[in-house]
């Protein structure tokens, strides 16, 4: 942690914003706030807190506010009604429902919580590649139809995963199929990924890759260049034999397209964890197509997700008193 310095003493005003329409997991409640103020206690002295739902209290905060912690913060004449307001962080990794970020004044800082989902997102990974690899989707549909049918298949080390991203959670999926013997091919924007991958592709040459996949597991961010990136065209590139799996989010996947192969049985599998929209209508195709496991958007969060930002927002805290550069800073060009 970079050293804060003794001579500024200014106290800070940070407000944190709930919404008591999500989910509890993601409401940075006070309790929790308290508790990492214990951990944080010779920072947290530089602070003073304010928690608002559904903006009870927001236009009257916001006007003293140095910091927010904010998953869908104000837009509308933000500066005006913010005068002093330097940082935005937000409580999610993705930051698509805030695109385009003209509405944010070129001084505010925009932070995320890239880093909270590796750890899970590895497990279910794991999981997800074995229940495809087990053809397990279609095991549970004969259950439900108790239809007897042994099904047999191979180990799963040597074969291929694709992962599309390879980020925080694109790299908890490298390292899952790693773990499990796979080789790992990631795509990227700039063709480059480290280590767990084995090769790395331009996402624009992503069509040379997609024949080669055993799995494909879609984990990058929602932005104009990868929305509809596996689109039909490029479904009908991976093998009949091939499994999907969806960590990301779901208008990179062309899911009508999915739905039609999966059907017709040009695909063997899916795992899906997120959709559109949310939660999925008892009407939606996705919930009798084929050989679909549908996870309502679970895979990569637990019950730690809000000590996890807390802890990395007191850590850019300091960063910031000492004058050093945040983590997690949204590239506000690329959407992440």
């Amino acid at each position: 942690m970079p050293k804060i310095p003794k001579s500024a003493a200014k106290t800070f005003h940070l407000h944190i914003e709930n919404s008591s329409k999500r989910p509890a997991l993601y409401q940075l409640q006070a309790i929790t706030m308290a508790a990492a103020v214990k951990r944080h206690r010779e920072l947290s002295k530089r602070l003073k807190v304010t928690i608002g739902w559904d903006g009870d209290i927001l236009e009257d905060t916001i006007k003293t506010a140095d910091f927010m912690i904010n998953s869908n913060p104000p837009r509308e004449r933000l500066r005006e009604r913010a005068p002093h307001l330097k940082w935005i962080q937000t409580t999610g990794a993705g930051i698509d429902g805030l695109m385009p970020l003209d509405w944010l004044p070129t001084d505010i800082t925009l932070t995320n919580n890239s880093g909270a989902h590796g750890d899970k997102a590895e497990e279910s990974c794991v999981m997800a590649l074995l229940m495809l690899q087990s053809r397990l989707p279609e095991i549970i549909a004969n259950q439900q139809t108790k239809k007897w049918e042994q099904i047999f298949t191979r180990p799963i080390a040597g074969k291929t995963a694709v992962i599309v991203g390879f980020g925080d959670l694109g790299s908890a999926a490298g390292r899952a199929a790693h773990k499990l013997g796979l080789k790992v091919i990631a795509v990227t924007r700039s063709g480059k990924a480290a280590r767990p991958a084995d090769l790395a592709c331009k996402a624009t040459r992503i069509d040379s890759v997609l024949p080669k996949a055993d799995f494909v597991i879609v984990t990058t961010p929602l932005t104009a260049d990868t929305r509809n990136l596996l689109s039909r065209e490029r479904l009908d590139l991976m093998k009949p034999t091939a499994g999907l799996i969806n960590i990301g989010r779901s208008p990179v996947v062309d899911y009508v397209a999915l739905c039609e192969k999966l059907d017709k049985g040009e695909l063997a599998g899916a795992v899906l964890d997120v959709h559109g929209p949310e939660p999925l209508p008892p009407d939606s195709p996705m919930w009798t197509t084929r050989n679909v496991i549908v996870t309502p958007h679970v895979s990569c969060d637990d019950p730690r997700y809000m000590d996890f930002l807390c802890d990395s927002w007191f850590d850019n805290f300091a960063r910031k008193l000492a004058g050093k550069p945040l983590a997690n800073q949204v590239d506000r060009k690329l959407g992440y």
